[in-house]
């Protein structure tokens, strides 16, 4: 194993950049799927520093940002229950919904609680048994296991007073929408390693093989995220489509057999609402039958909206931010009406989303950036 000096030593990064850029002959436009390695290309500065003609969009890789109106609005009516403690990860806390957050909440006395793993939120279960404890799972394949692994445990150990929100995501299935867009230009993709190392690598291998794109694993430093972007280059200027894992540190094809198992066990696939981008075929998970006494959209039936508008407000842009069409500066109120601070959007408030990276680093000023709209 390396130390992470090596990953962001200086030398390398200037190496890897025009090794890239002596390769390049043509345009190519590559899609970075997560969120945390967008934040890892725009705090480093890799998409000034390549080529012009590489240019780096960014998808929908942020579990926050694409969790339906719907999914949110629930969520503030089972925490503002006097009978509920809701629990869910810090970057949903301040996810925006109609008028508030579940922050706001609760200030008004709301029983929210922030926990860094859903085992926390079992705990409280235990701990109170006279309370029900809601957990708001999101999140993409990384995530699912934890959850899996605590809807298991609330069983063995006879917890019915803990329940799930599922709102989980999964990437292929989003990658299969982008590129059947007639509008497409995304030459190639690069992967999540963090999910390669619980789902391995068949579907990204049946994605190449199908769409005849390059799909490259990648971690999340510069070095990483370099490694990637040089091997995709490679296999678009020979005309060489390729599924390549550069993250073979961590990322092994046959991913987490047990991880898998569990979520197998636990979930199965369903159609799901992306925010900003709309329904997307066999990309969520939800409970299976033998587990519903678990599912907290079941158990607390009466507190669903189905009439939940899916735009939060009119002047976000989320869903064409997250499908690679626009980048934020290129939304007329990034920055302005849109801050950490007022967010219209979820992309200004995960640790992943896109409109963070570029605040955070202050990139404010509008780009010269194609819009693919």
């Amino acid at each position: 194993m390396k130390f992470l000096s090596e990953f962001r030593d200086p030398a390398l990064i200037r190496s890897l950049l025009l090794e890239v850029n002596s390769k390049v002959t043509r345009a190519w436009k590559i899609m970075e799927v997560c969120g945390g390695q967008t934040h890892s290309i725009i705090k480093s500065g890799i998409d000034k520093l390549l080529d012009p003609r590489i240019e780096l969009l960014h998808g929908p890789g942020c579990p926050v940002c694409v969790t339906p109106l719907q999914d949110i609005e629930v969520a503030f009516k089972l925490a503002q229950s006097k009978e509920i403690i809701f629990c869910s990860y810090g970057d949903m806390l301040r996810v925006p919904g109609k008028s508030e957050n579940l922050l706001m909440l609760k200030s008004k006395g709301a029983k929210v609680e922030l926990v860094y793993s859903p085992l926390d939120a079992l705990t409280l279960a235990q701990n109170h048994p006279n309370q029900e404890v809601v957990f708001w799972s999101v999140g993409f394949e990384t995530t699912a296991p934890a959850t899996a692994l605590a809807v298991l445990r609330a069983r063995e150990r006879g917890l019915n007073n803990f329940s799930v929100l599922v709102s989980h995501v999964q990437v292929p299935p989003a990658m299969e929408l982008l590129v059947a867009d007639p509008a497409s230009q995304i030459s190639a993709f690069l992967a999540a390693g963090h999910v390669c190392t619980i789902t391995g690598d068949v579907e990204y291998r049946a994605f190449v093989e199908k769409h005849k794109i390059p799909v490259v694993i990648t971690g999340f430093e510069p070095t990483d995220i370099l490694q990637g972007i040089l091997s995709a280059v490679e296999c678009l200027e020979s005309s060489k489509p390729q599924m390549i894992n550069q993250y073979t540190r961590v990322a092994h094809s046959g991913g987490n057999k047990f991880a898998q198992v569990a979520v197998g066990s636990v979930f199965e696939v369903s159609h799901q609402y992306w925010r900003g981008i709309g329904m997307i075929s066999d990309s969520g998970l939800k409970l299976r039958k033998d587990f519903s006494d678990f599912c907290a959209q079941k158990k607390f039936a009466h507190f669903e909206n189905k009439n939940t508008k899916e735009a939060c407000s009119e002047l976000c842009q989320s869903g064409l931010l997250m499908q690679g069409k626009i980048k934020p500066p290129q939304c007329p109120e990034f920055g302005k009406t849109c801050t950490p601070e007022s967010p219209l959007g979820a992309p200004m408030v995960s640790t992943e989303g896109a409109c963070s990276a570029y605040f955070q680093n202050r990139r404010l000023i509008q780009e010269e950036v194609l819009n693919y709209v």
